[in-house]
């Protein structure tokens, strides 16, 4: 996790660094250790109001592969640069006329260890069709939670946010701590060695 101070940081980079135009609004710039993950408004293609849902659907489709394609390039070169400087993959996505649409996005394997009871939980999952795989249920069990509970996550978050701020004004802070790379999205790795110099 990171704190809202960071992830302010961290969109505030990309919101500099995009080229002009590429979006009509930068929506969401949200990151974990893997990933980072940039979403942009892009324009809605012009139909007739009455267009068939058939028609807006395909003209929707079309208009995001679009815009992919031809900003590819200019998207490969931010992602380097932040993927340098962040220590992390970037993935891209829109927001097109009210549906929301990532690009190739990072797929981080999770091990855990499960009890009986929750192994059998997946292992009914599978049974009635709603995985392939144990890592399948997993995975779908999760999607479930975040669309459930999105509420409580956000809550959980905010919640987290106060923790950092309330340990940074803490008596053993110190004055200048190094950055932590694997909470600071912050660090540059072309300037900070993560060696001290002695000086």
């Amino acid at each position: 996790m990171i704190t809202a101070e960071q992830r302010g940081a961290l969109r505030g980079w990309f919101a500099g660094r995009l080229p002009d135009g590429l979006f009509l609004e930068l929506l969401d710039v949200t990151a974990d250790r893997e990933e980072i993950t940039v979403i942009g408004r892009i324009p809605e293609p012009d139909l007739p109001a009455d267009a068939p849902e058939a028609e807006r659907e395909a003209a929707l489709d079309g208009r995001i592969a679009e815009f992919r394609e031809r900003t590819r390039e200019d998207r490969m070169i931010v992602a380097r640069e932040a993927e340098r400087r962040y220590d992390r993959k970037v993935s891209w996505g829109v927001e097109c006329g009210g549906r929301r649409a990532l690009y190739t996005n990072v797929a981080a394997p999770v091990m855990t260890r499960l009890r009986q009871p929750e192994r059998q939980v997946l292992d009914t999952l599978i049974a009635g069709g709603a995985a392939r795989s144990r890592s399948d249920a997993l995975a779908w069990c999760v999607r479930l939670v975040q669309r459930n509970a999105d509420t409580w996550l956000t809550d959980l978050r905010d919640s987290l946010d106060h923790v950092h701020q309330v340990r940074a004004q803490g008596p053993d802070r110190e004055p200048n701590p190094k950055p932590d790379p694997e909470r600071d999205p912050e660090r540059d790795p072309e300037t900070d060695s993560g060696a001290d110099s002695g000086a």
